[in-house]
Formats: structure tokens, sequence, C-alpha cells
């Protein structure tokens, strides 16, 4: 027997929580939502790299990748470092982290889609 599911009809000050917590999520999924932008913080999972080494990876042009961190940047999913003259990236928040290792695990592990799905 599953454990009983609280009626949120009954707790209007939980609605208002979820409603806040959905539309921070709804703007990640957003930011996910780009091909390229989700290669980037997939590439950032594994630790901060700079443009060059993301370009390299990815095979695309700098104006490109740069592109897709201004709007990272922007919303907040990257966070930058200085070294000298390079410009370290990385992602800001740790639940960006493990939304990508969670996409990753189902969609790109070596065995993802092995059960015919």
């Amino acid at each position: 027997m599953s454990p009983a599911k609280p009626d949120l009809a009954q707790m209007p000050e939980q609605i208002d929580g979820f409603m806040s917590k959905a539309r921070v999520a709804s703007e990640l999924l957003k930011a996910l939502s780009h091909e390229t932008r989700l290669l980037i913080l997939c590439i950032l999972s594994q630790g901060e790299k700079t443009v060059s080494e993301i370009e390299s990876i990815l095979g695309l042009q700098q104006a490109v990748v740069s592109q897709q961190l201004a709007r990272l940047r922007l919303e907040q999913l990257v966070k930058t470092r200085r070294d000298g003259r390079s410009i370290y990236y990385s992602i800001a928040n740790p639940n960006v982290t493990e939304v990508v290792s969670v996409l990753y695990r189902i969609y790109c592990a070596p065995d993802a889609g092995d059960d015919g799905q």
C-alpha cells in the first residue's frame, strides 16, 4: 500500500511554494531545451572548461559557443573564473549538475536505451 498523498487543494500555502519551485524548474528546463546548451552543461558537469576547450570538444565555432555560454550566464546556470587571460566556465548550481547527470544516465550512458525504449 502506497503512502497517502496530501490533498493539495486543502493546503493553499503549499500550492504557493510548489508554484514558485515549478517556475524555477521551468526556467531550468527552458535552458536545457537547447541542444548546444545541454551539451555545454554536460561537458561542464565533468569540470570547468575554457571556451576553446568547449569549442574543441563540440567542434563548434567560438561565436556559437560564446553565445550559448552568455545565455547560460544570463540564466545564472554557469559561472566564470579568470586565470590570467583564460576564462574558465563551470556550473553555478549543484542542482543543475544533478539534473544533467540524470539525463546523461538515461540517454547517454553506454547502456542507455538498451531496455528497448
